[in-house]
């Protein structure tokens, strides 16, 4: 069994910020697999389920974004799971809208629910996969810029970006980490051209 969790803030004015690139992700998912992922536990919303002939449970922290690794870490210990059978969606601010970027592991981010995730859960060893959601422009705060709405271009981008994000973490199951790094992470020069 695999625990697919999707980082983001709770609340519908959340729902279409860059910050919330993980929960589109895991319900770009959940629509593909026919999973209904509203069943609270262990301070998550989570659904059961099958992807690419696994059974996985995915999950939507509802603790907010800086707590998200609370609720991984109950999920895992609830269902005798390890990080190893982790696989994280996150939003990352440093690469190119559209562009996905595949991990094994890694501590070097700024980005606070991955942190979270890495102190809960005692080891920076899991998969992640993180959704590019880089400004167009400079921002001077980027907490500022991952809560702020996005506007039409950038919603049909996300969309797009999280069918693919589905898509890379089939690819994972099926395939291994190996090959769907290969396949899903691109320059930015290449993800570039779709950036709005």
């Amino acid at each position: 069994m695999k625990l697919i969790a999707g980082l983001g803030n709770v609340g519908p004015e959340y729902e279409w910020t860059p910050h919330n690139a993980g929960f589109l992700a895991v319900d770009a998912l959940a629509a593909r697999a026919g999973i209904r992922v509203t069943r609270p536990e262990a301070k998550a919303q989570v659904g059961y389920g099958e992807v690419a002939g696994q059974e996985v449970i995915l999950a939507k922290p509802q603790t907010m974004m800086n707590l998200s690794g609370v609720a991984v870490r109950m999920l895992l210990e609830r269902h005798d799971l390890t990080p190893a059978d982790l696989i994280v969606l996150l939003d990352e601010a440093d690469l190119p809208w559209g562009m996905l970027r595949i991990r094994e592991r890694g501590r070097g981010s700024t980005h606070n629910g991955l942190k979270s995730v890495i102190g809960a859960v005692g080891t920076d060893e899991f998969i992640r996969i993180r959704l590019g959601v880089q400004p167009k422009h400079l921002w001077g705060d980027l907490r500022d810029y991952v809560l702020c709405s996005m506007d039409r271009e950038e919603r049909r981008i996300a969309e797009e970006m999280a069918e693919e994000a589905a898509t890379a973490v089939e690819a994972i199951l099926t395939e291994g980490v190996a090959k769907a790094m290969s396949r899903f992470n691109r320059t930015a020069a290449a993800a570039g051209e779709e950036s709005p």
